[in-house]
Protein backbone atom coordinates (compact mmCIF):
# COMPACT_ATOMS: atom_id res chain seq x y z
CA UNK A 1 0.00 0.00 0.00
CA UNK A 2 1.36 3.58 -1.13
CA UNK A 3 1.98 5.86 1.82
CA UNK A 4 -0.80 8.68 1.49
CA UNK A 5 -0.59 11.63 -0.02
CA UNK A 6 -2.65 15.04 1.50
CA UNK A 7 -4.85 16.43 -1.86
CA UNK A 8 -5.71 19.74 -0.40
CA UNK A 9 -3.99 22.51 -1.38
CA UNK A 10 -2.64 25.16 1.16
CA UNK A 11 -0.45 27.83 0.13
CA UNK A 12 1.62 29.34 2.18
CA UNK A 13 2.44 32.50 2.74
CA UNK A 14 6.38 32.77 0.77
CA UNK A 15 7.81 30.12 -0.91
CA UNK A 16 6.55 26.41 0.41
CA UNK A 17 2.77 24.97 0.12
CA UNK A 18 1.06 21.74 0.14
CA UNK A 19 0.66 20.96 -3.41
CA UNK A 20 1.48 23.21 -6.32
CA UNK A 21 -0.05 26.69 -6.68
CA UNK A 22 -1.30 27.51 -10.09
CA UNK A 23 -0.15 31.20 -10.20
CA UNK A 24 2.96 32.39 -12.08
CA UNK A 25 6.52 31.88 -11.16
CA UNK A 26 9.41 34.30 -11.83
CA UNK A 27 11.35 33.48 -14.68
CA UNK A 28 13.48 30.55 -14.20
CA UNK A 29 11.96 29.17 -11.11
CA UNK A 30 9.78 25.74 -10.47
CA UNK A 31 7.55 24.66 -8.07
CA UNK A 32 8.76 21.44 -7.33
CA UNK A 33 7.81 18.62 -4.79
CA UNK A 34 10.50 18.84 -2.05
CA UNK A 35 10.74 15.29 -1.81
CA UNK A 36 11.52 14.96 -5.94
CA UNK A 37 14.42 16.91 -4.68
CA UNK A 38 15.41 15.97 -1.36
CA UNK A 39 15.49 12.66 0.97
CA UNK A 40 12.87 12.85 3.14
CA UNK A 41 12.92 10.90 6.21
CA UNK A 42 12.09 10.95 10.18
CA UNK A 43 13.64 9.62 13.46
CA UNK A 44 12.79 7.28 16.46
CA UNK A 45 13.34 7.52 20.05
CA UNK A 46 15.21 4.67 21.12
CA UNK A 47 13.79 2.66 24.31
CA UNK A 48 14.27 4.94 27.34
CA UNK A 49 13.91 0.99 29.37
CA UNK A 50 17.29 0.49 27.68
CA UNK A 51 19.86 3.26 29.10
CA UNK A 52 22.57 0.81 27.53
CA UNK A 53 20.91 2.81 24.43
CA UNK A 54 21.90 5.87 25.40
CA UNK A 55 25.07 7.72 25.64
CA UNK A 56 27.77 7.73 23.26
CA UNK A 57 28.89 10.06 20.32
CA UNK A 58 26.07 9.81 18.05
CA UNK A 59 23.97 13.41 18.90
CA UNK A 60 20.25 13.06 18.84
CA UNK A 61 18.42 16.21 18.02
CA UNK A 62 15.32 16.64 20.11
CA UNK A 63 12.60 19.37 20.46
CA UNK A 64 15.15 21.65 22.78
CA UNK A 65 17.71 21.69 20.71
CA UNK A 66 15.93 22.71 17.78
CA UNK A 67 14.27 25.65 19.45
CA UNK A 68 18.23 26.77 20.88
CA UNK A 69 19.57 26.35 17.70
CA UNK A 70 16.28 26.82 15.44
CA UNK A 71 17.51 28.58 12.21
CA UNK A 72 20.83 27.71 12.57
CA UNK A 73 23.61 24.77 12.16
CA UNK A 74 23.38 21.78 15.17
CA UNK A 75 27.13 20.68 16.49
CA UNK A 76 25.89 19.10 19.95
CA UNK A 77 22.93 18.05 21.81
CA UNK A 78 21.65 17.57 25.02
CA UNK A 79 21.41 13.60 24.82
CA UNK A 80 23.22 11.19 22.17
CA UNK A 81 22.57 7.59 21.69
CA UNK A 82 25.24 4.88 20.33
CA UNK A 83 25.13 2.27 17.46
CA UNK A 84 22.79 0.10 19.68
CA UNK A 85 20.31 2.76 20.36
CA UNK A 86 20.40 2.79 16.06
CA UNK A 87 20.04 -0.67 15.42
CA UNK A 88 17.09 -1.49 18.18
CA UNK A 89 14.79 1.37 17.19
CA UNK A 90 13.75 3.25 13.75
CA UNK A 91 16.20 6.11 14.35
CA UNK A 92 18.51 6.53 11.75
CA UNK A 93 21.94 8.18 11.11
CA UNK A 94 21.59 11.21 8.74
CA UNK A 95 24.37 13.33 6.85
CA UNK A 96 26.04 16.19 7.86
CA UNK A 97 23.93 19.56 5.72
CA UNK A 98 20.26 17.47 6.70
CA UNK A 99 17.51 19.79 7.29
CA UNK A 100 15.48 19.08 10.35
CA UNK A 101 11.98 20.50 10.98
CA UNK A 102 10.15 20.03 14.36
CA UNK A 103 6.80 19.22 12.85
CA UNK A 104 4.69 18.29 16.09
CA UNK A 105 4.74 19.38 20.02
CA UNK A 106 6.53 22.78 18.78
CA UNK A 107 6.16 23.44 15.26
CA UNK A 108 8.43 25.16 13.29
CA UNK A 109 11.97 25.15 14.51
CA UNK A 110 14.47 24.58 11.95
CA UNK A 111 18.02 23.97 12.12
CA UNK A 112 20.73 22.35 9.86
CA UNK A 113 22.53 19.29 10.95
CA UNK A 114 26.45 20.32 11.59
CA UNK A 115 27.82 16.65 11.58
CA UNK A 116 26.43 13.20 11.11
CA UNK A 117 23.26 13.22 13.58
CA UNK A 118 19.87 11.20 14.53
CA UNK A 119 16.29 12.71 15.69
CA UNK A 120 13.46 11.71 17.42
CA UNK A 121 9.88 11.19 15.53
CA UNK A 122 9.24 14.89 16.24
CA UNK A 123 10.81 15.94 13.30
CA UNK A 124 10.55 15.52 9.19
CA UNK A 125 13.87 15.83 7.77
CA UNK A 126 15.29 16.52 4.04
CA UNK A 127 18.69 15.34 2.90
CA UNK A 128 19.33 17.68 -0.12
CA UNK A 129 20.36 16.82 -3.39
CA UNK A 130 22.37 19.01 -5.75
CA UNK A 131 18.96 21.22 -7.03
CA UNK A 132 18.82 22.09 -3.31
CA UNK A 133 20.71 24.13 -0.86
CA UNK A 134 19.87 23.26 2.22
CA UNK A 135 20.58 26.84 3.38
CA UNK A 136 17.42 28.01 0.70
CA UNK A 137 14.81 25.28 2.06
CA UNK A 138 16.10 26.33 6.08
CA UNK A 139 15.18 30.45 4.93
CA UNK A 140 12.09 29.02 3.36
CA UNK A 141 10.67 27.08 6.65
CA UNK A 142 11.75 30.56 8.44
CA UNK A 143 9.69 32.64 6.14
CA UNK A 144 6.43 30.53 6.85
CA UNK A 145 7.16 31.16 10.70
CA UNK A 146 3.88 30.72 12.13
CA UNK A 147 2.10 30.08 9.27
CA UNK A 148 3.81 26.90 8.71
CA UNK A 149 0.47 25.37 11.51
CA UNK A 150 -1.66 26.09 8.44
CA UNK A 151 -0.18 22.86 7.10
CA UNK A 152 -0.73 20.81 10.12
CA UNK A 153 -4.16 20.01 12.22
CA UNK A 154 -4.91 20.70 15.84
CA UNK A 155 -5.29 24.15 17.56
CA UNK A 156 -3.81 23.54 20.74
CA UNK A 157 -1.44 20.98 19.86
CA UNK A 158 -1.04 21.38 15.85
CA UNK A 159 1.13 18.70 13.97
CA UNK A 160 2.19 18.46 10.22
CA UNK A 161 0.76 15.25 9.25
CA UNK A 162 2.76 13.19 6.68
CA UNK A 163 0.32 12.93 4.27
CA UNK A 164 1.29 17.06 4.12
CA UNK A 165 4.40 16.44 4.52
CA UNK A 166 4.88 14.47 1.29
CA UNK A 167 2.82 17.04 -0.56
CA UNK A 168 4.73 19.52 0.38
CA UNK A 169 6.44 21.89 -2.47
CA UNK A 170 9.11 24.43 -2.88
CA UNK A 171 9.34 27.46 -5.14
CA UNK A 172 12.66 26.44 -7.01
CA UNK A 173 15.24 29.21 -8.23
CA UNK A 174 17.82 28.40 -9.98
CA UNK A 175 20.84 26.95 -7.98
CA UNK A 176 22.65 30.09 -8.73
CA UNK A 177 19.82 32.42 -7.81
CA UNK A 178 19.58 30.19 -4.71
CA UNK A 179 23.19 31.16 -3.37
CA UNK A 180 22.54 34.89 -4.10
CA UNK A 181 19.66 34.49 -2.05
CA UNK A 182 21.10 32.98 0.41
CA UNK A 183 24.30 34.88 0.64
CA UNK A 184 21.76 38.47 0.67
CA UNK A 185 19.71 36.99 3.48
CA UNK A 186 22.77 35.89 5.82
CA UNK A 187 24.14 39.84 4.73
CA UNK A 188 21.26 41.56 5.68
CA UNK A 189 20.30 38.91 8.47
CA UNK A 190 23.89 40.06 10.04
CA UNK A 191 22.81 43.86 9.84
CA UNK A 192 19.44 43.24 11.61
CA UNK A 193 21.33 41.18 14.36
CA UNK A 194 23.11 44.01 15.24
CA UNK A 195 20.60 46.40 15.59
CA UNK A 196 18.97 44.05 17.66
CA UNK A 197 21.07 43.87 19.71
CA UNK A 198 22.38 47.62 20.11
CA UNK A 199 18.37 48.48 20.48
CA UNK A 200 18.19 44.67 23.68
CA UNK A 201 20.91 47.64 25.06
CA UNK A 202 18.42 49.53 25.32
CA UNK A 203 16.05 48.42 28.55
CA UNK A 204 19.55 47.98 30.63
CA UNK A 205 20.30 51.74 29.94
CA UNK A 206 17.10 52.71 31.03
CA UNK A 207 17.25 51.18 34.61
CA UNK A 208 21.10 53.02 34.74
CA UNK A 209 19.13 56.60 33.32
CA UNK A 210 16.49 56.50 36.15
CA UNK A 211 19.18 55.26 38.74
CA UNK A 212 21.54 58.12 37.72
CA UNK A 213 18.26 60.50 38.03
CA UNK A 214 17.25 58.74 41.57
CA UNK A 215 21.04 59.22 42.89
CA UNK A 216 20.92 63.06 42.28
CA UNK A 217 17.78 63.29 43.61
CA UNK A 218 18.11 61.88 46.95
CA UNK A 219 22.11 63.59 47.54
CA UNK A 220 20.46 66.80 46.65
CA UNK A 221 22.10 67.68 43.22
CA UNK A 222 19.16 67.94 41.40
CA UNK A 223 17.60 70.67 43.49
CA UNK A 224 21.06 72.18 43.95
CA UNK A 225 20.35 76.04 44.86
CA UNK A 226 17.27 75.28 46.94
CA UNK A 227 17.52 76.96 49.86
CA UNK A 228 15.99 74.74 52.67
CA UNK A 229 18.10 72.41 54.66
CA UNK A 230 17.86 68.51 54.60
CA UNK A 231 17.23 66.55 57.87
CA UNK A 232 18.51 62.87 58.97
CA UNK A 233 15.84 60.96 59.97
CA UNK A 234 14.71 57.09 59.74
CA UNK A 235 11.82 55.75 57.97
CA UNK A 236 9.89 55.07 61.07
CA UNK A 237 9.92 58.48 62.32
CA UNK A 238 8.08 59.64 59.18
CA UNK A 239 5.57 56.64 59.59
CA UNK A 240 1.94 57.27 61.62
CA UNK A 241 1.27 53.26 61.17
CA UNK A 242 3.01 50.57 60.05
CA UNK A 243 1.01 46.91 59.59
CA UNK A 244 1.13 43.67 57.90
CA UNK A 245 -2.01 42.46 55.76
CA UNK A 246 -4.39 40.06 55.79
CA UNK A 247 -3.71 36.59 56.21
CA UNK A 248 -7.55 35.32 54.98
CA UNK A 249 -7.11 33.56 52.04
CA UNK A 250 -8.43 35.26 48.56
CA UNK A 251 -10.75 34.47 45.46
CA UNK A 252 -12.15 35.40 43.03
CA UNK A 253 -15.45 36.75 43.62
CA UNK A 254 -16.26 40.41 43.19
CA UNK A 255 -19.04 40.84 45.39
CA UNK A 256 -16.81 40.30 48.35
CA UNK A 257 -13.99 43.10 49.69
CA UNK A 258 -10.98 43.25 46.98
CA UNK A 259 -7.61 42.53 48.53
CA UNK A 260 -4.10 43.89 47.12
CA UNK A 261 -1.54 41.32 46.49
CA UNK A 262 2.05 40.98 45.62
CA UNK A 263 0.96 41.43 41.34
CA UNK A 264 -0.45 44.36 42.23
CA UNK A 265 2.15 46.48 43.03
CA UNK A 266 3.67 47.58 40.19
CA UNK A 267 6.52 49.97 38.88
CA UNK A 268 5.18 52.30 42.04
CA UNK A 269 2.07 52.10 40.89
CA UNK A 270 -1.13 50.25 41.97
CA UNK A 271 -2.31 47.78 39.33
CA UNK A 272 -5.78 46.78 39.63
CA UNK A 273 -6.14 44.51 36.30
CA UNK A 274 -5.95 41.38 38.75
CA UNK A 275 -7.81 41.49 41.74
CA UNK A 276 -8.71 38.84 44.70
CA UNK A 277 -11.50 39.28 47.26
CA UNK A 278 -11.95 38.01 50.56
CA UNK A 279 -14.94 37.93 53.55
CA UNK A 280 -13.85 40.63 56.61
CA UNK A 281 -15.96 41.72 59.55
CA UNK A 282 -16.36 45.27 60.55
CA UNK A 283 -13.04 45.77 62.46
CA UNK A 284 -11.01 44.13 59.84
CA UNK A 285 -11.98 46.64 57.48
CA UNK A 286 -11.60 49.73 59.85
CA UNK A 287 -8.21 48.09 60.74
CA UNK A 288 -6.62 47.66 57.29
CA UNK A 289 -9.09 49.65 55.05
CA UNK A 290 -5.95 51.70 52.39
CA UNK A 291 -6.76 55.41 52.06
CA UNK A 292 -4.58 57.27 49.29
CA UNK A 293 -0.98 58.30 49.85
CA UNK A 294 -0.41 54.57 52.36
CA UNK A 295 3.13 52.72 50.71
CA UNK A 296 2.16 49.51 50.10
CA UNK A 297 5.83 47.48 50.28
CA UNK A 298 6.27 43.93 48.92
CA UNK A 299 7.84 42.21 52.33
CA UNK A 300 8.31 38.88 51.35
CA UNK A 301 9.00 36.86 48.47
CA UNK A 302 11.35 33.97 46.39
CA UNK A 303 12.62 36.95 43.84
CA UNK A 304 15.29 39.28 46.07
CA UNK A 305 14.60 41.92 43.23
CA UNK A 306 10.51 41.90 44.50
CA UNK A 307 11.36 42.66 48.29
CA UNK A 308 10.82 46.11 49.09
CA UNK A 309 9.22 47.17 46.08
CA UNK A 310 6.83 49.77 46.35
CA UNK A 311 3.58 51.32 45.60
CA UNK A 312 1.47 54.42 46.09
CA UNK A 313 -1.77 53.89 46.97
CA UNK A 314 -4.41 56.07 44.62
CA UNK A 315 -7.98 56.78 44.89
CA UNK A 316 -9.08 53.97 42.71
CA UNK A 317 -7.27 51.52 45.24
CA UNK A 318 -8.68 53.25 48.40
CA UNK A 319 -10.90 51.24 50.55
CA UNK A 320 -9.18 48.08 49.38
CA UNK A 321 -7.49 45.85 51.84
CA UNK A 322 -4.31 43.94 51.24
CA UNK A 323 -2.83 40.88 51.43
CA UNK A 324 0.12 39.57 54.12
CA UNK A 325 2.69 39.58 52.28
CA UNK A 326 2.51 43.17 52.18
CA UNK A 327 3.06 46.04 54.52
CA UNK A 328 1.44 48.94 54.61
CA UNK A 329 3.17 52.58 55.83
CA UNK A 330 0.92 55.37 56.39
CA UNK A 331 3.00 58.56 56.56
CA UNK A 332 2.98 61.58 58.07
CA UNK A 333 1.51 64.20 55.36
CA UNK A 334 3.34 66.92 57.20
CA UNK A 335 6.89 65.48 57.17
CA UNK A 336 6.78 63.21 53.60
CA UNK A 337 5.26 63.09 50.33
CA UNK A 338 4.45 59.48 49.63
CA UNK A 339 5.61 59.88 46.06
CA UNK A 340 9.46 61.24 47.20
CA UNK A 341 9.37 57.76 50.03
CA UNK A 342 8.66 55.63 46.72
CA UNK A 343 11.15 56.93 44.74
CA UNK A 344 13.85 57.10 47.69
CA UNK A 345 12.87 53.26 48.46
CA UNK A 346 14.21 52.81 43.96
CA UNK A 347 17.15 53.78 44.41
CA UNK A 348 20.27 52.02 44.33
CA UNK A 349 21.68 52.67 48.05
CA UNK A 350 18.09 51.87 49.94
CA UNK A 351 17.93 48.72 47.87
CA UNK A 352 21.15 47.63 48.49
CA UNK A 353 20.13 48.09 52.43
CA UNK A 354 16.87 46.20 51.54
CA UNK A 355 18.36 43.41 49.90
CA UNK A 356 21.03 42.51 52.13
CA UNK A 357 18.92 42.73 55.13
CA UNK A 358 16.09 40.47 53.38
CA UNK A 359 18.74 38.01 51.56
CA UNK A 360 17.67 34.31 53.05
CA UNK A 361 19.77 30.90 52.39
CA UNK A 362 15.88 29.00 52.43
CA UNK A 363 14.48 30.76 49.30
CA UNK A 364 12.07 32.94 51.01
CA UNK A 365 13.57 36.06 51.15
CA UNK A 366 11.92 38.87 53.85
CA UNK A 367 11.83 41.96 55.02
CA UNK A 368 10.17 43.29 58.81
CA UNK A 369 8.22 45.96 59.54
CA UNK A 370 11.55 47.14 62.42
CA UNK A 371 13.76 47.16 59.26
CA UNK A 372 12.14 48.96 57.09
CA UNK A 373 11.33 51.77 59.92
CA UNK A 374 15.19 51.71 60.74
CA UNK A 375 16.37 52.94 56.74
CA UNK A 376 17.86 56.07 57.71
CA UNK A 377 17.38 59.03 54.94
CA UNK A 378 17.86 62.84 54.45
CA UNK A 379 15.25 64.17 54.13
CA UNK A 380 14.40 68.27 52.88
CA UNK A 381 11.17 69.92 53.48
CA UNK A 382 8.33 69.44 51.47
CA UNK A 383 8.46 72.51 48.73
CA UNK A 384 11.87 70.31 47.93
CA UNK A 385 10.29 67.23 48.40
CA UNK A 386 7.30 68.35 45.79
CA UNK A 387 10.01 69.78 43.16
CA UNK A 388 11.91 66.61 43.61
CA UNK A 389 9.29 64.34 42.80
CA UNK A 390 8.54 66.67 39.62
CA UNK A 391 11.62 66.80 38.64
CA UNK A 392 11.99 62.96 38.34
CA UNK A 393 8.70 62.24 36.80
CA UNK A 394 9.89 64.63 34.31
CA UNK A 395 12.81 63.05 33.43
CA UNK A 396 11.34 59.39 33.98
CA UNK A 397 9.17 59.98 31.33
CA UNK A 398 11.56 61.43 29.15
CA UNK A 399 13.55 58.08 29.46
CA UNK A 400 10.29 55.61 28.71
CA UNK A 401 9.45 57.51 26.21
CA UNK A 402 13.12 56.76 24.52
CA UNK A 403 12.69 53.88 25.22
CA UNK A 404 9.15 53.31 24.22
CA UNK A 405 10.48 54.36 20.64
CA UNK A 406 13.74 51.43 21.31
CA UNK A 407 10.84 48.91 21.52
CA UNK A 408 8.73 49.94 18.49
CA UNK A 409 12.14 50.20 16.30
CA UNK A 410 13.07 47.08 17.63
CA UNK A 411 9.45 45.61 16.55
CA UNK A 412 9.56 47.26 12.79
CA UNK A 413 13.33 45.14 13.01
CA UNK A 414 11.16 42.23 12.94
CA UNK A 415 8.61 43.38 10.96
CA UNK A 416 11.47 43.87 8.34
CA UNK A 417 12.83 41.12 8.50
CA UNK A 418 9.38 39.30 7.49
CA UNK A 419 9.63 41.76 4.55
CA UNK A 420 12.75 40.85 3.48
CA UNK A 421 12.10 37.11 3.70
CA UNK A 422 8.87 37.58 1.70
CA UNK A 423 10.33 39.86 -1.19
CA UNK A 424 12.97 36.72 -1.41
CA UNK A 425 10.54 34.09 -1.87
CA UNK A 426 9.03 36.44 -4.79
CA UNK A 427 12.29 36.66 -6.66
CA UNK A 428 13.06 40.26 -5.80
CA UNK A 429 15.66 40.45 -3.32
CA UNK A 430 18.41 39.36 -5.57
CA UNK A 431 18.91 40.13 -9.33
CA UNK A 432 18.30 37.63 -11.69
CA UNK A 433 20.88 35.99 -14.70
CA UNK A 434 19.64 35.02 -17.84
CA UNK A 435 22.22 32.87 -17.81
CA UNK A 436 21.23 30.98 -14.55
CA UNK A 437 20.40 27.56 -15.44
CA UNK A 438 16.69 27.16 -15.15
CA UNK A 439 15.32 25.33 -12.23
CA UNK A 440 12.82 23.06 -15.03
CA UNK A 441 16.41 22.27 -16.77
CA UNK A 442 18.14 21.28 -13.69
CA UNK A 443 15.35 19.02 -12.67
CA UNK A 444 15.02 17.53 -15.94
CA UNK A 445 18.86 16.36 -15.62
CA UNK A 446 18.23 15.26 -12.62
CA UNK A 447 15.41 12.87 -13.23
CA UNK A 448 17.60 11.64 -16.28
CA UNK A 449 20.38 10.85 -14.24
CA UNK A 450 17.99 9.09 -11.82
CA UNK A 451 16.77 6.95 -14.81
CA UNK A 452 20.17 5.93 -15.53
CA UNK A 453 20.97 4.99 -11.79
CA UNK A 454 19.93 1.87 -10.43
CA UNK A 455 17.33 2.56 -7.27
CA UNK A 456 18.39 1.80 -3.89
CA UNK A 457 16.55 0.22 -1.89
CA UNK A 458 14.64 1.91 0.58
CA UNK A 459 16.09 2.76 4.20
CA UNK A 460 14.34 2.52 7.67
CA UNK A 461 12.83 5.90 8.94
CA UNK A 462 11.69 7.42 5.37
CA UNK A 463 8.80 8.68 5.18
Amino acid sequence: MSAQISSMLIRGKAGLAVNKPVEPVPPGWAWVAVNSIARQETGHTPSRSHPEWWGGDIPWIGIRDARLHHGGVIYETLQTTNPLGLANSSARLLPKGTVCLSRTASVGYVTIMGRDMATSQDFVTWTCSEALIPEFLVKALIAEGEGLRKFGKGTTHTTIYFPEIRALHICLPPLAEQKRIVAKLDALNAKSARARTELARIETLVSRYKQAVLSEAFSGELTRGQVSNWSSCILGDLALDVRYGTAEKCTYAPELTPVLRIPNVANGRIDLSDLKHASFNEKELMKLALVEGDLLVIRSNGSIDLVGRSAVVDSAAAGMLFAGYLIRIRLDLTKALPPFIQYWMQSLAVRRTIEDAAKSTSGVNNINSQQLQALQLQLPALEEQQEIVRRIESAFAKIDRLAGEAKRALGLVGRLDEAILAKAFRGELVPQDDNDEPAEKLLERIRSQRQATPRAGRGRGKV
